[in-house]
């Protein structure tokens, strides 16, 4: 195999480079975009388990494996996104140009399929308002093309822990159409007790390319992930003790999730004139069951819902859009408008989680409620180069999010919790790019960011009242984006950006107890900081890669919280200049990558600084660095075999926190030193 071969499999940064993005709505190289933006491939050796593989080396980008199925992965951008005990929240997640996040902001990966990703892009900044309710930023996955003849891959990867994944993927043309699938299942029994899980998914693409900038495509996924075990987090006092344990109240309660997804979306494109309008539509159906730890004598509260989550929405969305070029001032502008809708109706019902003595099954019902979230948003951009090395990009969004409750439960003690409200927002950004050689691109951003609060932290009350909790208000963000992108030469890359975002009415966590969180409003919150990444190959068979990350995020007023659940009167007071929690004020990745015939490896140095487990600051998850290892043999031109090593040095670590776990069960702890064997076949179809 060829060294050409070995450079696009072993160093996914240098190779990224030609890829074309759409992060800012335009077309345009990662050089080209005036936005931080990162694109990431497969990385070799994988176990291909979660997402979160791909996304270790993108600066701004925390990603947290939880070792925890129930809990999905933990991702946040800029300091947004670490408040949510569980899903992520504060950003956008897009498939294939189908969103993922649902109408009221509440996002998922898991049903991300890994066997048919190609790549994904992720923007950071001010440009992410141009999506709508999110501030923390835009995380984009694509599926690859279809090709003739066709490719069939076989995957299968085992670890020393009892974990396994097998998964098969197919790129191909059908009668002019361009099919890719991917399936994948994955079995994990985890390295703490009670922690078991299993996940199948199923994703596929058909794309029909037409003449004259014409074409459309559809896109359908599915998952299926069935009594997952949440063996919960651990207290200080287990932690150190012994981080594989798993708490007493997740076996007697037997705490599990299950979820099922399926969602069908289509995107469709015709050229008019000199212009094009793009339009797509989707629908589709989750469903959760959820066994919480919630004890029996708490549930003694008429106002109590129980201690078992039955959730069951139906979403779905749409979206036209109009582009086109003119001219300004003799000079190049492509434009951009459009608007978009999306709908949720959720069944929301609880369950007390015991019938008599036992404990961990269904029991009364306690809550049930219909919960409707519409969203309609209308936008505009502009991008204009109004001279030779200077553009200006400028665009403008509006954003209106209906909720509606409907109390369906009403009980002597338990009143009528019916209600409804409503947010709006208009939520500028503005760019400015200078190209100050051909290979230095500068730019500076601002704009406004919008995020409301999503069903699930509207659910609850702090006061531990039934209905939800229709005092919070959206969060409003300013940001300030400075970034710097240098090409010297071919394979060499620098990117620079240094951000500041000033937030009013954070969305924080006021009680956090038996698996259930409600929120509050923060005054004032700062992020600030700098992100750098780096890319160099060294010498002909080797490659250097580099992300870093400084955060400081605090806040910047006073404010008062929930010293426990229920509460009807903050009294905890947070202090100006009190770190948010499990935000790491640094964290990189150092990678290098090398290949000689048939073999490849690398080396991966990652390190996260210690984070606040809670808002008043009285622990901290300590900071740690890992050390992986991995090597694969091309055996034939079709067949590769890996070796990995996840944490060779066994260093003992939080890999995840709990932020203002109520129990004061923070600490999710990360894998021990881990093997991993692969085998990945491929075939002409």
């Amino acid at each position: 195999m060829n060294l050409v071969h070995w450079v696009l499999a072993a160093s996914e940064m240098v190779a990224l480079e030609p890829v074309t993005v759409t992060a800012t709505r335009r077309e345009a190289s990662v050089f080209e975009t005036p936005a931080a933006v990162s694109v990431r491939t497969a990385p070799d050796a994988a176990p291909g388990l979660n997402l979160s593989e791909w996304l270790g080396g993108v600066p701004g980008l925390l990603a947290r494996d939880r070792q925890n199925y129930a809990q999905d992965t933990q991702v946040s951008i800029r300091g947004f996104g670490t408040r949510a005990s569980f899903g992520i929240r504060g950003l956008r997640v897009i498939i294939d140009g189908i969103p993922a996040t649902q109408p009221d902001g509440q996002s998922q990966l898991s049903h991300a399929n890994l066997a048919s990703a190609e790549r994904v892009e992720v923007l950071r900044g001010p440009f992410s308002a141009l999506y709508g309710n999110s501030s923390g930023g835009v995380l984009q996955v694509f599926s690859g093309e279809g090709v003739a003849p066709g490719e069939w891959r076989l995957g299968a990867a085992g670890s020393d822990a009892g974990d396994w994944r097998v998964s098969s993927g197919l790129r191909t043309q059908w009668r002019g159409a361009g099919v890719v699938a991917g399936l994948s299942h994955l079995r994990v029994d985890g390295f703490r007790p009670h922690s078991a899980a299993e996940r199948t998914s199923f994703n596929a693409r058909l794309h029909w390319p037409g003449d004259g900038g014409e074409g459309g495509s559809l896109v359908f996924n599915h998952l299926d992930a069935p009594d997952a075990q949440d063996p919960l987090g651990l207290d200080r006092a287990q932690f150190d003790a012994d981080p594989s344990q798993t708490t007493p109240q997740a076996r007697a309660f037997d705490t599990r999730k299950s979820v099922r997804q399926s969602q069908l979306g289509g995107t469709w494109q015709r050229a008019l004139g000199v212009a094009r309008l793009q339009a797509m539509a989707y629908a589709g159906q989750r469903d959760i069951e959820q066994y919480l730890a919630i004890p029996v004598g708490v549930q003694g509260n008429p106002l109590q819902s129980g201690g078992v989550v039955d959730l069951g929405s139906d979403f779905f969305g749409g979206e036209l859009r109009l582009a086109g070029e003119a001219t300004l001032a003799g000079r190049d502008l492509k434009w951009t408008a459009g608007l978009g809708w999306e709908g949720l109706a959720q069944q929301r019902r609880g369950f007390e989680n015991f019938v008599g003595t036992q404990l961990g099954v269904r029991g009364r019902l306690r809550r049930d409620e219909r919960n409707d979230v519409a969203t309609f948003d209308q936008f505009a951009q502009a991008d204009w180069r109004f001279a030779d090395d200077w553009s200006l990009l400028a665009g403008l969004r509006h954003s209106r999010v209906r909720f509606r409750s409907e109390d369906r439960y009403v009980t002597t003690g338990n009143p009528d919790d019916s209600g409804a409200v409503d947010f709006e927002r208009y939520t500028p950004v503005l760019a400015l790019q200078w190209r100050a050689r051909p290979t230095l691109n500068l730019h500076a951003s601002v704009g406004s960011g919008f995020e409301t609060p999503t069903l699930v932290e509207l659910a609850y009350r702090p006061d531990g009242g039934s209905g939800l909790n229709l005092d919070l208000r959206p969060a409003r963000s300013r940001n300030l984006e400075l970034g710097m992108k240098w090409r010297p030469r071919p394979g060499v890359s620098a990117d620079v950006a240094v951000f500041r975002t000033a937030t009013r009415d954070e969305l924080v966590v006021a009680t956090n107890a038996g698996g259930r969180a409600s929120y509050a409003n923060a005054a004032r919150t700062r992020r600030q900081g700098v992100e750098l990444e780096f890319a160099a190959p060294l010498g002909e068979a080797m490659s250097l890669q580099l992300a870093w990350t400084g955060l400081d995020a605090t806040m910047r007023q006073d404010y008062f919280a929930c010293a426990g659940a229920p509460c009807t009167l903050p009294t905890q007071r947070i202090a100006r200049g009190t770190r948010l929690a499990g935000v790491p004020r640094s964290q990189g990745r150092l990678r290098w990558d090398g290949w000689r015939g048939d073999w490849r490896g690398f080396a991966e140095v990652r390190g996260v600084s210690a984070v606040t487990v809670n808002d008043v600051g009285s622990d901290r998850a300590s900071g740690y660095g890992l050390l992986d290892l991995g090597v694969t043999w091309s055996a034939t031109p079709r067949l590769d075999a890996f070796l990995r090593l996840d944490n060779a040095l066994d260093r003992r670590h939080a890999g995840s926190v709990i932020t203002n776990d109520g129990n004061g069960r923070y600490f999710e702890p990360g894998a021990p030193r881990t093997l991993w064997l692969g085998l990945d076949f491929r075939a002409a179809k």
